[in-house]
């Protein structure tokens, strides 16, 4: 298979195989390999949100991955999932728990997105880079 590259992407490749210490057929070689057999269907608007991340600065990316749930959402979060495991909620406390959980579902998607990108841009770090500067 031959296969043209474009430039800037070319470029990425060989940064990170200097960097590493590889030949850049064999970062983008591990690249393909991370790709899944099959890309899970999301909601046109998760989609573009994480397209979009993209076209973000390195600095714009360490700010969503470091980013979390405000305390006050995760205590409420909880609060209401240990009822949830006790008793019925009111519907308007299971309409609140499955807006926060999908809140916190979709930061999963843009942290481990933001994650992937720094990763392909070079960038090697530990789950502790993950942490909020402010904690």
């Amino acid at each position: 298979i031959t296969l043209t590259v474009p430039e800037d992407i070319s470029e990425r490749a060989r940064y990170i195989a200097n960097t590493t210490d590889q030949p850049v057929e064999q970062v983008l070689l591990e690249y393909l390999k991370t790709l899944p057999r099959s890309l899970p269907v999301l909601p046109a608007d998760v989609h573009n949100e994480l397209e979009a991340l993209r076209y973000l600065s390195d600095d714009a990316l360490w700010t969503i991955a470091r980013e979390q749930i405000p305390d006050l959402i995760q205590v409420r979060a909880n609060s209401l999932m240990d009822k949830n495991s006790r008793e019925i909620l009111s519907e308007t406390e299971q309409i609140e728990l499955e807006t926060l959980v999908e809140r916190a579902d979709r930061l999963m998607l843009r942290k481990a997105e933001a994650g992937s990108l720094l990763r392909q841009r070079g960038y090697v770090f530990t789950a502790g880079d993950y942490q909020s500067p402010h904690d």
